[in-house]
């Protein structure tokens, strides 16, 4: 495995400039930052958290607090930089991840040495028992069930806009993708399913997912929705749908059959 370098250095900039404030993002424009730019929207004393990963041409800076931009700067919350900006949601995912993974594992959590970042994997390493702590990933099934020529979509309780989407939720310890799948429709609306099929990934820094995307066919049941986490559950066709998450999310991708 390649060395991972991370350079703190705040005079060696790379092309993709990533400015975050908590779960926004600077833009100017509509595009990213120049290197030339950077330096009018910060310097390093005004970020709580700033590094460099040549391996991926960014340099990641996390502000200390909101602050006022420059004319024609802007910030623009993280989840619209991934539907505006799909080229670059990657290497955004990645800088803000270990921008979060860095400011809260300074100190070892077994024998309270201090923590450097390693040389070899995406981690931070004790200096004094060699404890590794790797970023924070949480697995989380999303899945689209058919019958006949109708969908199944569901309204979540703790979504701010009133939109419809898949079934979703986390996967548990000692459950498989496949179980968890199978588990979620049966919690949210009461329904077994079959054929559950694997189509495709997302990372969704959201704070910390990485959504699997499954569809599945209808097998047994009425709906019966889990009041704590669903407002509504209903069958669609396709042709007649409600208002449903932009695209380029992973719920467009599976309604839209784009995996």
């Amino acid at each position: 495995m390649a060395d991972m370098k991370i350079y703190t250095d705040p005079d060696i900039l790379y092309d993709d400039i990533y400015i975050f404030d908590e779960n926004n993002i600077v833009v100017k424009n509509n595009v990213l930052p120049e290197k030339k730019e950077a330096e009018s929207i910060c310097t390093v004393k005004d970020c709580r958290e700033f590094f460099s990963e040549p391996d991926f041409n960014y340099s990641a800076f996390m502000l200390r607090e909101t602050k006022s931009l420059p004319d024609g700067f802007s910030y623009i919350p993280l989840r619209q930089f991934f539907f505006d900006f799909p080229e670059k949601k990657a290497g955004a995912a990645r800088a803000h991840g270990f921008l979060k993974l860095r400011e809260m594992y300074r100190f070892c959590p077994s024998c309270g040495g201090e923590l450097k970042d390693d040389s070899e994997f995406t981690a931070r390493r004790c200096v004094k028992c060699g404890n590794l702590l790797f970023p924070r990933i949480e697995p989380a099934i999303i899945v689209l069930v058919h019958r006949g020529d109708e969908i199944l979509l569901v309204r979540n309780k703790s979504h701010t806009k009133n939109f419809w989407a898949c079934v979703a939720g986390f996967v548990e310890i000692g459950e498989t993708v496949e179980d968890c799948v199978h588990r979620e429709v049966r919690e949210e609306t009461g329904l077994e399913i079959k054929n559950v099929v694997y189509r495709g990934s997302q990372s969704w820094p959201f704070p910390d997912q990485l959504m699997l995307a499954f569809t599945a066919e209808y097998d047994s049941g009425e709906i019966r929705i889990q009041e704590e986490e669903l407002s509504d559950a209903r069958w669609f066709k396709k042709d007649c749908l409600p208002e449903i998450p932009k695209p380029g999310s992973v719920a467009w991708n599976l309604i839209n059959d784009r995996f």
